[in-house]
């Protein structure tokens, strides 16, 4: 309850948001003999299978355990499914820690870290050199093979797909643990994913924990602290690289005869992967637009998404009537989640090293076992 920011009176405001009759009592959940049924219930909310409240011993309460024992306040005001998503990382990462150290692998730090009085497009210059993929990948296989770079640096990336259904959706993007751990939110346009992971690589090269809601490229905040301005020109930097940036740096201020850089926010838009959005976000910081005009153009972009994904509804509509007529179950594949070559080795090795059986191996991949030779290769 701690860890999750739970008092009494939230837990059991939880447990009796779907009873209408006889609503569980403090007595009910915080006595010593606990009916099954209620920890069931319990369970629904902290995720932890039922032999985590069958064990005597006591839970340590340690900056070690959690971010949420070390920080006090976040970039994102999390709601319990957030808080779910971060405690599952959170004993991952122990995971892998473990499966490591009994394999006897160790994998130090490689990349230098930073401070925020450094300069933060050349610490995202001197870092590109390094783990920037140096081919031409269309966004999606960019950002898988970003991932893969990362690996070879010993920093672990997990992305976690939400089902289309689930109720309460986590209300983050991505987060950083320390010391080399990166959490991604799948999102269905690439390029607002890939912003994310390069500002939490910020977070990374800072050594500054963080969990994040809005990325300020994206979502304009003038409100952003040293560090989060920090990650934001650090990823900005990162994926334009030196010479789109000496281009936008050397741009006079736009206007309707130059109308306002849209050839250039093209060029650089088709050549990278960073949104539109993000490019003329750095010009109304860099005073290459004004407010209005960037306020303006923020909202064509915004409108020629909905419009995008109310056409994309109308089809998937039609397409499921049609469907329906041939008696049909219309069937959509949910995204699958890249999975880092760091954490995929590293269960390998326990696999070959009898640390994991077959099936954990599988589970934790989640993979059918009939696909497991394909991942030992």
């Amino acid at each position: 309850m701690t860890l999750f920011g739970l008092s009494k009176v939230d837990l059991l405001s939880l447990l009796n948001q779907s009873r209408s009759k006889r609503p569980l009592t403090e007595n009910d959940v915080f006595s010593i003999n606990v009916k099954t049924s209620t920890l069931a219930k319990v369970d629904k909310i902290f995720c932890k299978g039922l032999a985590f409240y069958l064990n005597p011993s006591e839970l340590p309460e340690t900056k070690e355990e959690s971010i949420f024992f070390r920080k006090d306040d976040f970039n994102a005001s999390l709601n319990l499914t957030a808080k779910r998503m971060v405690n599952k990382f959170e004993e991952d990462k122990l995971e892998v820690d473990t499966l490591l150290k009994l394999s006897d692998i160790s994998k130090a730090r490689q990349l230098p870290v930073y401070n925020v009085s450094q300069d933060a497009q050349g610490a995202a210059l001197d870092v590109r050199k390094k783990i920037y993929p140096k081919d031409r990948y269309n966004d999606k296989d960019f950002l898988k093979k970003l991932i893969g770079n990362l690996a070879d640096y010993n920093v672990l990336v997990f992305e976690f797909v939400e089902s289309h259904n689930q109720k309460e959706k986590a209300n983050i993007n991505g987060f950083f643990l320390a010391p080399d751990v990166i959490v991604l939110k799948w999102q269905k346009y690439t390029k607002r994913e890939i912003f994310t992971l390069a500002h939490e690589i910020g977070h990374y090269i800072l050594n500054e924990e963080e969990i994040d809601d809005k990325i300020g490229f994206e979502t304009l905040d003038i409100n952003l602290n040293a560090v989060e301005q920090w990650c934001n020109e650090f990823a900005f930097a990162f994926l334009i690289g030196d010479e789109y940036g000496k281009l936008l740096q050397n741009l006079v201020a736009g206007n309707e005869r130059n109308n306002y850089h849209y050839e250039t926010v093209e060029k650089i838009y088709s050549q990278s992967h960073v949104s539109k959005l993000a490019i003329y976000t750095n010009l109304l910081y860099s005073n290459k637009i004004t407010r209005p005009v960037y306020n303006h153009i923020s909202d064509d972009i915004k409108t020629a998404i909905i419009l995008h994904e109310a056409e994309e509804k109308t089809k998937f509509e039609k397409e499921k009537i049609e469907a329906d007529r041939k008696g049909e179950k219309l069937i959509i594949p949910a995204p699958k989640a890249i999975i880092s070559p760091f954490y995929l080795n590293t269960l390998q090795t326990a696999l070959y090293n009898g640390l994991v059986d077959e099936f954990e191996f599988c589970e934790r991949l989640k993979i059918k076992p009939e696909k497991l030779e394909a991942y030992l290769a």
